[in-house]
């Protein structure tokens, strides 16, 4: 079947007069006891935390340099970093809070401490184990979602004053996430665009060996360009724009695939819905000011910000 622009532009037409039934049908009520369940789950990511921290630093060789020996084991210091930003507290509020954790860590911590936390190599090569270790233990299915947001560096910018997210006082995160456990596989931050943190994210999930069998994209990333990226083997999720034109083998195999079944289709681009309520938790309960002035602790912050979703993240099927 010869795929033209004409049919391209009539399956978009289709594709708007089928959301109105999909936004109907997804009102349904959550499953309190699949709810329930998952909590279940979330306690016990949690009981098993410090028996990540040991296993994913044990992983890391450090080297002796010279210089004073730092106060906090590894261990320590990873610990450390996930409980001030679970805290969403600054860096002088930590230096109070942490107060009551002296018996556990042994050695006065200041501000300077924790702040320097965002740039330690060490600490940072243990969150990529962490990441890996728990995505390894709950699995992932390889149905997944993408969508970036922007993070303010200020607290007078947010959401209601630019919704665009846009200029300097805001930076571009992506998540990849697997549509079935709800878990981030890919993370990318990047100072320029969002398409620069998609690309990072991208690269990130392929490193740790995941793969990819579906995605599912919104439009800002609907053009050949980023097809281009995905083999055959990737089922592509994305909306073609009113204005296509060039077709091409990429946009084939996706019309098609609406022509196969409008409905169908769309329930499952829809599901990428699920990113934008990631990014709506993770802000809850995170934040969604970055806090750090420096980009290499900026970008630690968003991979903190990563590993702590998946901690506590819980997929409710309906």
């Amino acid at each position: 079947m010869r795929i033209t622009g004409k049919t391209a532009k009539e399956m978009i037409s289709v594709l708007d007069d089928l959301r109105k039934q999909i936004k109907e049908e997804s009102k349904d009520s959550k499953n309190s006891t699949e709810w329930e369940r998952k909590r279940e789950l979330v306690k016990k990511r949690l009981e098993r935390l410090p028996e990540y921290i040991e296993k994913a630093a044990s992983m890391v060789t450090v080297q002796t340099t010279r210089g004073p020996e730092k106060d906090l084991s590894l261990v320590q210091r990873t610990t450390l970093l996930l409980f001030t930003k679970l805290m969403g507290k600054s860096n002088r509020g930590m230096e109070e809070a942490v107060i009551l954790l002296q018996p556990f860590l042994g050695v006065q911590v200041s501000y300077k401490t924790i702040e320097r936390l965002y740039s330690d190599e060490e600490v940072k090569l243990v969150l990529h184990n962490l990441f890996i270790l728990l995505l390894q233990d709950e699995g992932v299915s390889g149905n997944m979602s993408g969508d970036g947001t922007g993070y303010s560096l200020t607290v007078t910018k947010h959401y209601r004053t630019n919704p665009h997210k846009k200029g300097r006082d805001y930076k571009y995160v992506f998540r990849l996430m697997d549509i079935d456990t709800g878990m981030y596989v890919g993370l990318g931050y990047s100072t320029v665009s969002e398409m620069g943190a998609f690309h990072k994210a991208l690269e990130m999930a392929r490193s740790i060996g995941v793969s990819i069998n579906t995605l599912r994209l919104d439009k800002y990333y609907s053009s050949r360009k980023v097809l281009k990226l995905f083999g055959e083997e990737v089922s592509m999720y994305v909306l073609p724009k009113k204005n296509i034109s060039k077709i091409g083998i990429e946009w084939s195999r996706v019309i098609k695939r609406i022509i196969g079944g409008p409905l169908e289709y769309l329930k499952t681009y829809f599901q990428r819905n699920l990113s934008e309520s990631g990014f709506s938790s993770d802000k809850r309960r995170f934040g969604g000011i970055i806090h750090q002035k420096r980009e290499d602790r900026q970008s630690m912050a968003m991979l903190v910000v990563g590993f702590l979703h998946n901690l506590f993240f819980i997929r409710v099927q309906k």
